[in-house]
Formats: structure tokens, sequence, C-alpha cells
């Protein structure tokens, strides 16, 4: 059970590195500039850890995906981003699509 908490240690961390990414306007900030490598380092490392336990194709996908759900719903809620209805079901695919592959784990 502990490689899923690596796993979502390393969502968190790339979805803190991609919203440094944002807020470093282009690396003219320092501060996010830095949090935005030290936050991406960070998060490779520790989905390294979850993949000892986790099949790559799984963790990856899991990884990326809610990792680009939370990062949509940041940039609607934080960024003041639009929200269109293409928008909303696009992101409801990309969480079926994680709900399908974790459903599916260790079955052949």
């Amino acid at each position: 059970m502990q490689h899923w908490f690596f796993l979502a240690g390393a969502i968190a961390l790339e979805v803190a590195g991609t919203t440094a990414m944002k807020l470093s306007g282009s690396f003219t900030k320092l501060v996010p500039s830095v949090l935005l490598f030290v936050f991406y380092a960070a998060s490779f490392m520790v989905l390294t850890f979850a993949l000892k336990k986790i099949d790559v194709s799984v963790a990856y996908a899991v990884w990326s995906g809610v990792g680009t759900a939370l990062i949509a719903a940041i940039g609607i809620l934080y960024f003041r981003e639009s929200l269109t209805l293409i928008k909303l079901i696009s992101i409801l695919f990309i969480i079926l699509g994680v709900v399908g592959l974790l459903l599916g784990e260790g079955r052949q």
C-alpha cells in the first residue's frame, strides 16, 4: 500500500511544479522558477519509489492523468481560466480512464 502513497506524493509534487511553472512568469520570477525544478525533481524521485511495486504503465497513466485533471481544476479555480462543456467532458474522460486502469490492474 505504501507505493500508492508514493504515487500520490509524486502527483502532488508534479502539480506543485506545474503551478510554480505558471507562477514563474516564463522564468522572470526567481522563487517560482527554482521551485519548478525542485518540485519536478522530487516528483520523479518519488515516482521512482512507486514504480518498485506498481506497473509503469499504470503508474505513469495515473500520475499524468490525475496530475492533468488537478492542474485543469487549479487553472479554472485559481487562475480563472474558462470552463467550457468540452473542457469539463474531457477532464471527466481523463478521470474515467484512470479509474479504468486502476480497476483493470493486475487482471489478465
